[in-house]
């Protein structure tokens, strides 16, 4: 239910029946507000205009599986790739971020009014899996391999740092943006101090900093 205020525009049955004046919110109950016109004083009854809602199908991608939940939102809001919201349900409690609008007929849209959504897709950004392709020290790329780490969704990593993660320690090169990510100018970033957070990391590059190549025995 939609928090009341303290005040609210309102016609005053004393001092401006055709006219709204702010009124003092003083009670609430069985769907009315007990007001006070600030203009005479006046208390009365009023029934406050309620938002309508629609519910909304929201599939959820969580750590290579998907699962399917439900949340209600005011009709006329905006439901925007990029969005972000928390998801409370029986089984979760988590942040979520919107990946893809979908409409009637499959249509997928940037953004669209919550009234004219089927599904929102989304991915939880508590906690996130990155990507991560390292190289040997020598640069060779024929022996680079890919391995995934996995970090709060704040976390963040920085082009010239050194990480570990268990026995891999490897120094970033590079990180290319997640096509959902805001606050991003370009798709791929490179230079010593350029940063992101994990949960807008698509991919990361980096140098291996124990060994300059691998060995399949």
């Amino acid at each position: 239910m939609s928090e009341i205020p303290d005040r609210v525009p309102t016609p005053c049955p004393s001092c401006s029946p055709d006219l709204e004046t702010v009124h003092e919110v003083l009670t609430e109950g069985a769907g009315t507000l007990t007001v006070r016109c600030s203009e005479c004083s006046h208390v009365h009854k009023i029934q406050p205009e309620r938002e309508r809602e629609v519910t909304l199908d929201v599939v959820v991608s969580q750590g290579g599986e998907s699962f399917t939940a439900n949340v209600t939102t005011p009709e006329d809001e905006t439901v925007e790739v990029g969005d972000e919201f928390i998801l409370e349900t029986e089984e979760v409690l988590s942040t979520v971020r919107v990946t893809s609008v979908e409409l009637d007929g499959h249509r997928r849209r940037e953004e669209a009014a919550a009234e004219d959504v089927e599904t929102v897709w989304t991915r939880e950004v508590d906690n996130v899996a990155v990507n991560v392709t390292v190289h040997p020290q020598d640069g060779s790329r024929d022996d680079s391999r890919s391995i995934t780490v996995h970090v709060p969704g704040d976390y963040e990593f920085e082009v010239g740092e050194v990480e570990q993660f268990g026995d891999d320690e490897f120094e970033i090169d590079a990180f290319v943006v997640r096509d959902d990510a805001a606050d991003y100018d370009r798709d791929r970033y490179e230079m010593e101090g350029d940063s992101i957070l994990a949960k807008d990391a698509k991919r990361i590059y980096a140098y291996d900093q124990q060994t300059s190549a691998w060995s399949a025995w």
